[in-house]
C-alpha cells in the first residue's frame, strides 16, 4: 500500500504538471487535466492515504475521555518535577 500511495502521488504530481504545461498552448484542455488531476487526488489519493494511516489504530485513544484527561494531568504533574 505504500508504494502504491508513493506511485500514485507522484503519478498526481506529474499530471498536474502536464496540465499547467499544456495549458500554456490549449488551455481547455489543460484546465481539464488539472481538473482531473485534482479530483483523482481528492477523491482517490486522499481517501487511500487516510486509510493507510488510520487503519491499526483506535479511535479511543485520541478522543478525551475522563480516562485520558487524567492521564495528561498525571503526565504534566511528572514533567513539572
Amino acid at each position: 500500500m505504500k508504494y502504491f500511495l508513493t506511485i500514485l502521488f507522484i503519478s498526481v504530481l506529474i499530471s498536474l504538471g502536464i496540465g499547467f504545461y499544456i495549458k500554456s498552448e490549449d488551455e481547455a484542455t489543460g484546465n481539464l487535466i488539472i481538473g482531473l488531476t485534482l479530483m483523482a487526488g481528492f477523491f482517490v489519493l486522499m481517501p487511500l492515504f487516510i486509510y493507510h494511516r488510520w487503519k491499526n489504530r483506535s479511535v479511543k485513544d485520541y478522543m478525551l475521555t475522563k480516562e485520558n484527561i487524567e492521564k495528561m494531568q498525571d503526565y504534566q504533574k511528572d514533567k513539572k518535577i
